[in-house]
């Protein structure tokens, strides 16, 4: 079973500063969450975009957490974007992406 990468980007409404504001609450709550091994978030303030590459161990635990009450706030926004990817662990592993 290999690893999965979620991508999830969605239109920035605020600043830099407020984006970090309002989701500092929710960092652990995600960090918690069964199987994820890491989250990077990212934002690109100057083109308005926001959102997060995570690494999970499995397709059923990014399932689990697309089905959860973290993304079911979220889904109400038009500009929301989800994506899941398998992790092909051979070339990742020679180009060292933290997957293992």
């Amino acid at each position: 079973m290999s690893a999965q990468i979620l991508q999830i980007n969605y239109k920035l409404n605020g600043s830099r500063v407020e984006y970090e504001k309002e989701n500092l609450p929710y960092a652990q709550p995600i960090a918690d969450i069964p199987g994820l091994r890491w989250k990077v978030w990212i934002i690109n303030e100057a083109h308005s975009e926001a959102g997060g590459i995570y690494l999970f161990d499995s397709e059923a635990a990014v399932q689990a957490y697309l089905d959860g009450p973290i993304i079911a706030e979220m889904k109400g926004d038009p500009t929301l974007s989800m994506k899941a990817f398998d992790v092909i662990d051979e070339l990742t592993s020679i180009t060292r992406g933290p997957v293992k």
